[in-house]
């Protein structure tokens, strides 16, 4: 089994799990729309089933991203690309991945000394990194 996304124009529509001799076998419609996807696929990387290791076999790391609906599919890069999340922001043709065009702050995740954690949203109107999490109160 596997997962496959339909794509109706270049967007995807939906994704479903099945294997490939269903899919050919038309039962779900047109089957020059669907592609298959790598549920363990993120940025251009296959990472173990349940882990943020990348795999031993990084042959199963296909179309740079797991797809998912609203994504597009571009043949000629053979990759699902998520949605932009902001004009501003720069495809990266390794990943297929938008990257913001000022790098995520190193701290971004990291407990604060006072409780919580570090986080930033971006502020696309100033283009920049604005903290989000506070610490919490003693």
């Amino acid at each position: 089994m596997g997962h496959f996304a339909r794509v109706i124009n270049g967007i995807v529509d939906t994704v479903i799990v099945a294997d490939q001799e269903d899919i050919d076998s038309g039962r779900h419609g047109d089957i020059s729309q669907w592609i298959q996807t790598s549920y363990n696929t993120r940025g251009g990387v296959h990472y173990t089933p349940g882990t943020n290791q990348p795999s031993d076999n990084q042959a199963k790391a296909i179309r740079k991203n797991y797809a998912g609906p609203g994504m597009t599919y571009d043949a000629q890069r053979d990759a699902f690309i998520p949605v932009k999340p902001y004009p501003s922001w720069i495809l990266n043709e390794q990943s297929c991945t938008w990257d913001p065009p000022v790098q995520l702050p190193a701290n971004d995740g990291q407990p604060h000394p006072k409780g919580g954690a570090i986080g930033y949203n971006w502020d696309e109107e100033n283009q920049q990194w604005v903290l989000n999490c506070l610490p919490l109160d003693d």
